[in-house]
């Protein structure tokens, strides 16, 4: 079969008793940095010396058939360098081509960033989303924030600590300065911290600087009613922010019920200090 792990995300005490087990009898283990799964043998007292066999994201595809025909001979542990494969990190191509072939997947559970972060958050856990990472990008990472923007989930977020700050900027423009948010920095780990806030307060504490392995807890949309001009001041705050007129109309539209084409014809009335039926290009305006 193929067995998935999970290992430490930080604290190496986290090691269950069934990896401990498994790391000291597998002869073969698949693992996305042979480097780090060498330390963890070293670290925890495992004198096994399995075959190790790179697999990470650059190389899966091109592996899978592989792994997958050692499989049908012999038990493959596969692991990440933290937490659980396939969420963010490699195995999925692998667990796809087993389960087309007929090969038995199964599951070591352990640590993971993901539920950690959601647990410890203090927001809604009953209903929640991965996102994984954000994009790299400004425009990208605005885009990817529109589509989730009306999300009534709790959502989970990786992030660089590189780009915490612009991200979590871009956040509180998209999904609102007041969205409460919880950033997660090294858990498990000596340094681990739990900020809580709003979107704007945390990318304020975010601009000074911040180290370690991030994961962004951000709360579901709450469902609200507003009236046209509350609706329209919304969609005037995103196009500051530098979204299109039209997407922002959308987007608020999504998120309180308001109608799309009133919201956008007074939203460009406001802007252009014309009412709708005084301008003589209305017609050729590119609406939704």
């Amino acid at each position: 079969m193929i067995l998935l792990a999970a290992t430490p995300i930080g604290n190496l005490g986290d090691a269950s008793t069934r990896l401990i087990e498994a790391l000291g009898t597998m002869t073969i283990i698949a693992a996305e940095d042979t480097r780090v799964t060498v330390h963890l043998l070293k670290a925890l007292g495992i004198e096994n010396r399995p075959r190790l066999i790179s697999l990470h994201d650059h190389n899966e595809r091109g592996k899978a058939a592989e792994l997958v025909e050692l499989a049908r001979d012999t038990d493959i542990l596969v692991l990440s360098d933290a937490g659980m494969p396939t969420v963010s990190d490699p195995g999925f191509h692998l667990v796809d081509a087993a389960v087309a072939a007929g090969v038995v997947v199964s599951v070591l559970p352990g640590p993971s960033a993901v539920l950690a972060a959601l647990a410890v958050s203090g927001l809604p856990t009953d209903r929640f989303t991965f996102e994984g990472f954000l994009p790299r990008k400004h425009g990208d990472r605005v885009s990817a924030l529109r589509e989730v923007a009306a999300e009534r989930r709790t959502m989970v977020f990786f992030e660089s600590p590189n780009r915490l700050a612009a991200s979590l900027t871009d956040l509180a423009a998209v999904l609102g300065a007041g969205r409460r948010v919880v950033v997660c920095r090294e858990l498990t780990k000596f340094y681990e911290e739990v900020k809580r806030g709003t979107a704007t307060e945390l990318a304020e504490w975010a601009a000074g600087g911040v180290k370690g392995e991030i994961a962004i807890v951000v709360a579901g949309a709450e469902a609200r009613v507003l009236d046209l001009e509350t609706g329209v001041v919304e969609v005037l705050a995103l196009v500051e922010s530098g979204i299109r007129l039209k997407d922002a109309a959308a987007d608020v539209s999504a998120a309180t019920g308001l109608g799309k084409r009133a919201l956008y014809e007074a939203a460009l009335e406001r802007k252009t200090g014309k009412p709708a039926a005084a301008r003589t290009d209305f017609q050729a305006l590119p609406l939704p």
